[in-house]
């Protein structure tokens, strides 16, 4: 794949966001990508799939944290929510690498659960789709264009 996922900045670019391309090293942690791209940890999004109820959703997290299980179960009032497999991923964002997805559920039909502790900042960085391209752009213009649910879910790594 060559450059982030067009559908997302067609996406971004139908609705006015300014956003920055941050082109950078092969990397396949969020932390590696956050350290490459000069971002704080709290700063760079992990985007994680669950399974939750039998529906898939994105997690989105500060890369260097995980996602709290039992509190995104309470949270949502779910019975069974878990880690979703590799392969499904490839299903679910066909114009991804996998673990590379970008934090835009709405694109993909998936709802979006993300940390609390991302709202505080003003920007926010996140995989674009590959492992060597990222995106940066404000939060409030995140918040605006995927209308995440935000909730206490992460714990430390």
């Amino acid at each position: 794949m060559a450059g982030p996922c067009a559908q997302l900045t067609n996406f971004l670019d139908e609705n006015s966001v300014k956003y920055e391309v941050i082109h950078h090293a092969a990397d396949y942690t969020a932390q590696e990508a956050a350290h490459d791209t000069h971002t704080p940890g709290i700063e760079f999004a992990k985007t994680v799939f669950a399974c939750i109820d039998g529906r898939y959703a994105m997690v989105v997290l500060p890369a260097h944290r995980r996602v709290n299980w039992d509190h995104l179960r309470t949270a949502l009032n779910a019975t069974d929510v878990g880690l979703a497999k590799e392969e499904e991923m490839v299903d679910l964002c066909p114009d991804c690498d996998v673990g590379a997805e970008p934090p835009f559920g709405n694109l993909y039909g998936l709802p979006v659960y993300v940390s609390s502790e991302m709202m505080g900042d003003e920007h926010i960085t996140f995989n674009a789709g590959t492992h060597e391209d990222a995106i940066r752009l404000r939060m409030d213009d995140y918040q605006r264009l995927v209308q995440p649910q935000v909730m206490d879910l992460s714990m430390p790594a």
